[in-house]
């Protein structure tokens, strides 16, 4: 009972330590949480990587920014002097004269102000755009040189993409367009003062009493708002690392039914981020009523004050005016200026954990040019006394005086448990790690002396799990070599017996072997691997179970070539298959990290009772048994067989679990591990031509009413956010209102200036509270139903995305980076459409009838003329807006490409070590890169030219429409107070609208990330686990048949893979599957998972079509080990139970640990609960 209890104990304790330690990675956040939050970059040091031309862009955008942003307080010069040649001019015949001239003056600024804005917008964004492309290379290259240790503990590829994705954006962000933005209403806000002080410093002075709350309430906003910002940043970015886990792994999902497992996390992390997207918009709506209280009530002391100053000192109501609206230009745009702040707040906070990564120094640096380099070495591998244990769990002893001579030319294995340590010999050698004490030699000079990348590209390494990129298999087969030649290529890929399957392929060479080289079997994989080794000639050959993927023929076969290219070479093997260990000139046998026999594979034989013989008897004791199934075959063959091997696992398990006496011995032979597991499919690699463009050519007809069906259950907030939005709708032309009142009211007599003034202020008060309340209340209630339909969206999709069949997610375009992109970035911008967007339309109704009717009742003739007009005042609105919100929104996906590279390259940072392909890696990321750079640098130029545009349309606007009032006016058709009534009215309603447009995001973005989400969600999925549907048996017996297949991978349609194929296997029996790589052995087992269904032709079991049975029940009725084990992010315990729908008992976990020969390695380590 005890014994029982303490190993419950051990699984609970321990968590999964691979070379990864995903239980500190994970642990890690939830400790530095805090700290995470606050650390920043100074904001000067966003600038670092500028160059020369990068300072001289930002030097010419920032004079641009100084001149755009005087501009508006220019402009309320001019309308002070327009309002006093009304004002003053009433009944003068020389009106239109007077009028004309500062009309005049309009189109002057409006020109100057046009160039200006070209230059800040453009010059702002081409850098910011350089500077963000030179920031991701640098990341990537620092990420790249670092040693493994950083790799298992302080990242993964999640993160590394993300950083690279996501924070570039908001680094980019910080220090292109936004900082132009910033110094413009920097020099709004001087301006402005210099010239109300200039025309009224007495009024200028009280009024400057609104500036400190304005700025107050501003600050707060936004270091608010990068608050929330960073908390729902984090929960998404939980949720992201659940999708690229589960699609990373989808087989493995699919196989043991874990979708709902994957929903349910998915759908936990989401719960999170929706709570503080509403935090978000509340501190939003607050901060935004808050500026306009404050600025209302401005307006309201100014002009009570400026009727005074009007009575008692002499001043004109055109200079009150004035001073008013300059003082008020220049501490509006200090509130505007908040959006900026909290995008330098993202920005120095995004920055700060990538600077740090860049400046990181690994103490085993690849791109550290010092050290020896000799002009040839010998090959004498030594590791001397060596004392070491995994940075990622350093209480673990793996090696503790570990010493092992290779002499040169020779050819050592190294065989023994799992987890004795034989691989970490082989990352010692490669200089992975640097071992705590003790020295690892070449040629008797230490390794560390020697300059890494020579060393390195001295030694070849061909691993168990082989690394493809995504990229052609001539590319794979070239990282071998710098500027190898088509020749070499093709010489290696014969001698690594790889030349004859990739004839057969239809693009030969040039076949792309799809993300992580899914689009080959595991021998084929292997055998580009093995054609990169060779083509890189190297001195020292490390092989990590080189040849456990391959079929009993292909073996052969390479393994005649790794003897042909093992000869005069130092060779060190990790095996377990005695075919590779007979013919060394030393085995090893490595137990708890020390050596425990040595000697050639005759005199080890010599002692029966030696772990080495016991191995030996046993795989001979496997073979017969097996010579009933298959009399052809030979006892090496048969444990050469992949499926084979895994049932004599299976078998030796089962006695070694039935009687104590046996268990150590069959312990150390399982984990001799005959090398178990299935290949993957033989599918074939999909054409990068076909890459899909479904994103960006998605239908971009939206059905709106489909979106807010969606929101059916917020339709209470959505009625109520509606309410509030009319009312804040009806503030801006309400205030136009009062404004032209107030102005008429500065040209009356003493007497009833005073009492209107002290009136009108009074109103302005009002107007003030009630934007205090309707503001925060609309964009409450609509970030509620905004916040709950990416929610729902994004659970949705993913939903969908899980329950696709498998064969869907072959193609290039639904690889877990670019899934996990549309997830994240599409519904976050669906949002734009409904919740954001609708309270927006409602808004902006409100205020256009509201103007238009205010505009009409007073002077229709005008009302028309300006609203011929308006269309270009709303482009100018249009085009700010997309300044507010920023042209650089689309970075993100536009590096989609690139992202893959570093998503390749990080995922197997030990092949691009080994191979000291840095470089490539490099510069194939910066050829992905130069298309979105160009495309970035061309959408300045455009987007400068749109901005300078709406600038110079805006004052000439302006000073159209006062000419025709005072045309109006002098004719006798309109009153001078009717003239601004009309100008307010209309010129405050599409202010209003732009305005608060500028909170919501671009919809024709919005619309194309709609489609692409409703793509998802109605694509029906041609094997759906999540369909209830179909028979289910009471009893299972095990009978398969396969009648009549004939099957095409859907990613290859033009190679035929079965053609008529028929296998029977009966119930209780094994049957092993055996052929060269690329036969179809792996796809037999894909077709039983229902991974894929036959083109033609019937699989059933125990005499029912499959197809007809309850998928999720089916595929419960089997246990797949496949070729290359995936383990999720999550404790030993959570892994083991994934096999349940998670749901295993204490008792169950254990058995199924000490049945699979696990429960000793997980009793040993000595990780903490997570």
């Amino acid at each position: 009972m005890s014994m029982e209890r303490s190993s419950n104990m051990d699984i609970e304790m321990h968590v999964v330590t691979d070379s990864t330690n995903h239980a500190e990675a994970k642990d890690r956040p939830k400790k530095n949480k805090e700290d995470e939050k606050t650390d920043t970059v100074p904001f000067h040091k966003l600038f670092l990587f500028a160059d020369f031309i990068d300072v001289i862009l930002m030097l010419v955008g920032t004079i641009g920014a100084v001149g755009n942003g005087l501009g508006l307080p220019l402009m309320t010069v001019l309308f002070g002097q327009l309002t006093d040649s009304f004002g003053t001019n009433q009944n003068n015949r020389k009106l239109v004269h007077l009028v004309s001239k500062v009309s005049l003056k309009f189109t002057y600024l409006a020109v100057f102000t046009g160039v200006m804005a070209f230059l800040q917008v453009t010059f702002w964004m081409v850098t910011g755009e350089r500077q963000a492309a030179r920031i991701r290379g640098l990341y990537l290259q620092t990420i790249l040189r670092q040693d493994i240790a950083f790799f298992d503990k302080e990242t993964n590829t999640g993160e590394v993409v993300g950083r690279m994705s996501g924070d570039t954006v908001l680094i980019q962000d910080a220090m292109g367009e936004k900082v132009g933005k910033f110094i413009q209403l920097v020099s709004t806000f001087i301006g402005g003062f210099v010239i109300a002080f200039t025309k009224g410093w007495l009024l200028t002075l009280v009024m400057l009493s609104s500036i400190p709350p304005i700025v107050v309430s501003g600050g707060l906003l936004s270091l608010i708002i990068a608050k929330m910002a960073s908390q729902g940043q984090s929960a998404y970015a939980k949720a992201a690392n659940v999708v690229e886990q589960t699609i990373g792994s989808i087989k493995t999902v699919a196989s043991f039914t874990g979708e709902k497992l994957a929903i349910a996390t998915y759908n936990k992390f989401l719960e999170n981020a929706y709570k503080s997207g509403v935090h978000e918009g509340m501190a939003a709506g607050l901060g935004l009523g808050t500026v306009f209280m404050i600025l209302f009530c401005s307006y309201s002391l100014a002009i009570w004050f400026g009727g005074k100053m009007i009575l008692e000192k002499g001043y004109t109501g055109g200079e009150v005016l004035n001073v008013i609206i300059a003082v008020l230009a220049g501490s509006m745009s200090l509130g505007q200026a908040s959006p900026c702040m909290s995008a330098f707040a993202a920005g120095q906070a995004a920055a700060f954990k990538m600077f740090e990564t860049i400046n990181r120094k690994p103490e085993i640096d690849s791109c550290d040019a010092r050290g020896k380099t000799l002009d040839e070495i010998h090959g004498d591998i030594e590791l001397k006394d060596v004392y070491f244990s995994y940075p990622a769990r350093p209480d673990e002893l793996i090696f503790n005086g570990f010493s092992l001579y290779v002499p040169s030319g020779t050819t050592a294995a190294l065989v023994g448990q799992s987890g004795s340590g034989k691989s970490t010999v082989i990352s010692l050698i490669e200089r992975f790690y640097d071992p705590q004490a003790g020295e690892v030699l070449i040629d008797g000079i230490n390794i560390k002396e020697f300059q890494l990348r020579w060393i390195r590209g001295k030694v070849g390494l061909v691993s168990q799990e082989p690394v493809l990129f995504a990229s052609s298999i001539k590319d794979n087969i070239a990282y071998g070599k710098e500027n190898t030649t088509i020749e070499e290529i093709r010489a290696a890929a014969e001698v690594a017996n790889a030349a004859k399957f990739i004839d057969k392929l239809p693009k030969g060479l040039d076949t792309m072997v799809g993300e992580h080289g899914t689009q080959l079997s595991g021998g084929q994989k292997q055998r580009v691997a093995i054609a990169r080794a060779i083509l890189k000639d190297p001195r020292i050959l490390l092989l990590d179970e080189a040849t456990s993927a391959l079929d009993a023929e292909s073996e052969r076969i390479v393994q005649e070539a790794l003897d042909r290219i093992m000869a005069d070479r130092t060779t060190v093997i990790v095996a377990h298959r005695l075919s590779t260990v007979r013919n060394a000139d030393m085995i090893a046998v490595i137990h708890q990290g020390k050596i425990v026999e040595r000697g050639t594979h005759s005199e080890l034989l010599k002692d029966p009772d030696g772990a080495y013989s016991q191995l030996i008897c046993l795989q001979q004791e496997n073979a017969e048994q097996d010579q009933a199934t298959d009399d052809q075959n030979k006892p090496e063959n048969i444990l050469d067989g992949r499926q084979s091997s895994q049932r004599i696992s299976l078998r030796s398990i089962s006695r070694g679990s039935s009687g104590v006496g046996n268990s150590s011995r069959h312990s150390l032979s399982i984990s001799f591990g005959l090398a178990t597991g299935l290949n993957v499919p033989d599918g074939a690699p999909a054409n990068p031509e076909s890459s899909s463009l479904e994103k960006t050519e998605a239908a971009a007809e939206v059905s709106i009413p489909r979106l807010l069906y969606l929101n059916k259950p917020e339709v209470p907030a959505l009625l109520i956010g509606s309410i509030f939005a009319i009312i804040a709708g009806v503030i801006f032309p309400t205030f136009g209102l009062l404004l032209s009142i107030v102005i008429k009211t500065f040209y009356e007599v003493p007497d009833k200036l005073r009492k209107d003034s002290k009136f009108w202020s009074l109103m302005f008060m009002i107007l003030g509270l009630v934007s205090l309340v309707a503001y925060p209340a609309r964009m409450y209630f609509f970030s509620i139903a905004g916040c709950r339909l990416i929610q729902r969206i994004r659970s949705m999709c993913f939903e969908k995305v899980v329950n696709m069949e498998v064969g869907w997610f072959d193609g290039p375009e639904h690889s877990s980076g670019i899934i996990g992109a549309r997830l994240s970035a599409d519904a976050a911008t669906v949002q734009a459409l409904v919740g954001d967007a609708l309270g927006q339309l409602v808004q902006n109704s409100a205020s256009a009838v509201a103007g238009l009717v205010i505009a009409f009742a007073a002077s229709w003739q005008l009302a028309l003329i300006i609203l011929v007009l308006l269309p270009l005042l709303f482009v100018n609105g249009y085009v700010q807006v997309k300044f507010m919100k920023g042209f650089s929104a689309d970075a993100k996906m536009m590096y989609e490409e690139a992202s893959q590279v570093a998503t390749d390259a990080v995922g197997s940072i030990r092949t691009v070590a080994s191979f000291c392909s840095e470089e490539k890696i490099m510069q194939l990321y910066a050829k992905k890169c130069e298309g979105p750079v160009k495309a970035g640098i061309r959408r300045g130029l455009i987007s400068g030219v749109g901005f300078g545009l709406s600038f110079f349309l805006l004052f000439a606007v302006y000073g159209t429409c006062f000419y025709a009032g005072a045309q109006l006016v002098q004719s006798g058709k309109t009153k001078f107070s009717e003239v601004f009534r009309v100008f307010f009215a209309l010129t405050l309603a599409a202010v209003a609208i732009t305005q608060s447009s500028s909170l919501s995001q671009d919809s024709t973005k919005a619309r194309s990330a709609t489609a692409s989400v409703f793509e998802i969600i109605d694509r029906k999925s041609e094997i759906d686990p999540s369909d209830e549907s179909g028979e289910t048996l009471e009893n299972v017996k095990g009978e398969i048949e396969l009648r009549h297949i004939s099957f095409k991978y859907p990613s290859r349609p033009d190679v035929q893979i079965f053609k008529d194929l028929s296998l029977t296997i009966h119930s209780g029996k094994t049957v092993a599957l055996v052929g060269e790589s690329g036969s179809g052995k792996s796809t037999i087992i894909a077709l039983l998972q229902r991974f894929y269904d036959p083109n033609s032709g019937h699989i059933t079991l125990d005499g029912i079509e499959i197809q007809k049975l309850k998928l999720k029940w089916f595929r419960q009725q089997m246990g797949l080990v496949s070729q290359e084990p995936v383990l999720f992010n999550d404790t030993i315990r959570a892994n083991i139970a994934y096999g349940k729908d998670g749901e295993a008992t204490e008792a169950e976990t254990l058995t199924a640990s000490e049945l699979a020969n696990a429960h000793k390695f997980i009793s040993s380590l000595q990780q903490a609960r997570l």
